[in-house]
């Protein structure tokens, strides 16, 4: 069948001066009548390209679906009188959410069971599950269609039965001052979380305003320390962020500033041994530690200087001991200091040549010298480990199987470097079966994010064995506009350096070409949101440069969605992008934006996905540049669009959808 054609209908805008035409302008009215049967037929089309490779798609869904241990479940971890954990069941989409008394003969508690809450329902996310600090309430916020629009529940794990409290409209981030009094955010009309509020749990008094954010640039999050004496409200922008706080004991006090707000002045606080601490990017790119005592938060004191090699990414409190979370050299590293005789640090020491770690689970007790984090390689699957932070010995806990007999001993990675057009090397990770030669024949898939200063971390996947064993290379360029290597990484591929993410990515990819990794004729590159702009920009700069290119939910339409300060995020965007209303900007922008930029070329095979509710990158923007690429391109290459009718920007949410999902995208790969 041929692909669709969206018709075209121009619609002009002028920009300093400039007029830009858009002649798929309307795809943005999802009421429109041509709008949603558009994207039903490019679904449709797709269907029939991928048809053929069914049997395929098939065999590589049941290999990922064979290398996980269906029926599992995580390490429990303690907090007050219980241990808390998640299992799965075989055949369910969701995780069950557990406890168990620290008593003897103690029977499991389901405090959450997501399958039944998700029955019925296309989509199911869980924002977070938080229990009181007495045990006996849970606060849990789900969304059913992907929009990232929660909504707020209560439930008496005395009694399992839910409470008819409902808050609708709610988002990510949620705490308990005390057994009856829980603080959550609402969002704006573009989604903005704005407003933090507070709830008493079973009380028919009206919801609490406590503080609204007027900035449109700034977002809210509110979170409860580790030691339990404090709540603290972040409103952060991407350049600027400022912390309050509250006592736990004064659920209807006000909050406090913990430092004054500067702009491009970043800080954030953890609490710890009397003490708050902050990293702060003030007069430090790559940040540095300062403390106050939670008595008199005005007097800071700095413990850790600003380092040029090593960024500070996070803090972890406990009654003894601050686990400062660094990079340095382009790895995590895990630097632990006793408190209780000053502040003398050590650092845990890691083997693998590219490796990862996380504290995020498992650490939800405050009087313990045991720290809980997993840590995962290119090679190594994920494994819990609990470390003594006085006797500095470790224990495993769990390795996470991977059946079908995965032997790590049969792989390899190794990390190589790029020359960036300006001289400055950047990194590639790699992974590949042994024994797989520097053959140019190889086919290679690269990987790529590059913006928000987030990490691309080398970490393990078994989804990824369907396409090492079949001779696959599998590589991460870890790019300016990142966090890979600092603060300052991140820096030198935002705003007016954009380019850079860009240029890098290009020469990471020349690099395993020179090297004879792959060839161009053999090299897939794949990104998603702002990794999907990264594809978008690459492929219109160097077209002959990539065979296949995976482009998910990706934000192309730069330009158009940046002039538009009525969507989702724009606002709080031109800190990472730039205001195109402002002409400096604006023609950077218009140097990469991949919309603004398609050309009559060649362009290589293309798969693009998309979802109906995505409140980050609106599905109108993959569905207008795929109907400009079918206009412009002169060649006979592949392009299909598979918009998610029922989710968001993160694609299918049961653990099997996904799974769906990336062997449809391996097949589309495989069969280029």
């Amino acid at each position: 069948m041929p692909p669709p054609a969206a018709r075209k209908i121009p619609h002009s805008t002028t920009v300093h001066g400039e007029v830009l035409v858009d002649n798929w302008f309307y795809l943005r009215d999802r009421e429109n009548s041509a709008t949603i049967p558009y994207l039903e037929a490019e679904n449709r089309f797709t269907a029939g390209v991928m048809a053929p490779a069914a049997d395929l798609e098939t065999r590589i869904y049941e290999e990922m679906v064979g290398r996980i241990q269906e029926t599992d479940s995580s390490v429990p971890a303690r907090n007050g009188g219980f241990e808390y954990y998640t299992r799965m069941e075989q055949s369910k989409q969701y995780a069950i959410h557990c406890r168990r008394a620290l008593t003897p003969g103690a029977g499991e508690e389901i405090l959450l069971d997501c399958n039944q809450l998700a029955e019925g329902q296309e989509y199911f996310s869980l924002a977070y599950d938080i229990v009181s600090p007495d045990g006996n309430l849970l606060a849990f916020a789900i969304d059913t269609d992907g929009s990232e629009v929660y909504t707020l529940r209560f439930r008496d794990l005395r009694t399992g039965i839910t409470l008819p409290d409902e808050i609708p409209n709610v988002y990510y981030s949620g705490g308990w001052t005390d057994n009856a009094n829980f603080f959550y955010t609402t969002l704006d009309e573009t989604k903005r979380p704005y407003q933090l509020w507070r709830h008493q749990v079973g009380s028919d008094a009206p919801e609490t305003l406590v503080y609204e954010e007027t900035d449109a640039r700034f977002n809210l999050s509110v979170e409860r320390t580790r030691s339990g004496k404090f709540l603290l409200l972040t409103m952060d922008s991407h350049a600027t962020s400022e912390v309050r706080f509250l006592s736990t004991d004064t659920p209807a006090a006000e909050f406090q500033p913990l430092r004054g707000r500067a702009q491009d002045v970043e800080y954030y606080a953890e609490h710890q041994g009397g003490f708050f601490w902050v990293r702060t990017d003030e007069d430090a790119v790559n940040f540095r530690l300062l403390r106050a005592p939670d008595n008199d938060p005005a007097n800071w004191t700095e413990v850790l200087p600003h380092r040029d090699d090593v960024s500070i990414e996070g803090l972890d409190g406990f009654r003894d001991h601050l686990v400062v979370v660094e990079r340095a050299g382009g790895l995590k590293q895990l630097s632990v200091a006793n408190t209780a005789d000053g502040f003398s640090a050590h650092v845990v020491a890691f083997d693998e040549p590219a490796y990862t770690f996380f504290t995020e689970d498992g650490n939800e007790e405050y009087e313990t010298s045991s720290l809980r984090f997993l840590y995962t390689s290119l090679v190594t699957p994920r494994s819990v480990y609990d470390y003594d932070m006085n006797s500095r010995t470790r224990e495993l806990k769990k390795r996470y199987a991977v059946l079908g007999g995965y032997d790590p001993a049969n792989y390899a990675s190794e990390r190589i470097f790029a020359t960036a057009p300006d001289g400055v090397q950047v990194p590639v990770s790699l992974v590949y079966r042994r024994g797989i030669g520097r053959d140019a024949g190889n086919p290679l898939y690269l990987y790529g994010y590059g913006s928000y200063g987030i990490i691309t971390e080398p970490s393990f996947s078994s989804d990824r064995i369907s396409l090492l064993d079949r001779g696959y290379v599998y590589a991460i360029a870890h790019i300016r506009g990142s966090g890979d290597l600092g603060r300052q990484w991140y820096e030198d591929g935002k705003l007016l350096h954009k380019m850079n993410t860009f240029t890098d990515f290009i020469a990471c990819a020349e690099r395993l070409v020179a090297e004879k990794y792959t060839s161009a004729e053999r090299l897939t590159i794949a990104g998603g949101s702002a990794g999907g702009l990264l594809m978008g920009a690459v492929m219109n700069l160097r077209p002959d440069l990539f065979h296949t290119v995976v482009a998910h939910v990706p934000f192309v339409d730069v330009v158009n969605t940046m002039l538009d300060d009525t969507l989702p995020l724009t606002i709080a965007e031109y800190e990472e992008w730039g205001n195109p209303n402002e002409r400096e900007s604006y023609v950077c922008m218009q140097a990469y934006a991949p919309y603004e930029n398609v050309r009559q070329t060649a362009y290589p095979n293309i798969l693009v996905t998309a979802g109906l509710n995505d409140p980050r990158v609106s599905c109108w923007e993959p569905a207008k540049w795929v109907a400009k690429l079918r206009e412009l391109k002169t060649d006979d290459n592949v392009i299909v669009l598979r918009t998610n009718m029922g989710a968001g920007h993160g694609g299918p949410s049961g653990r099997y959808a996904r799974l769906k999902e990336k062997a449809f995208e391996y097949t589309f790969v495989l069969t280029r």
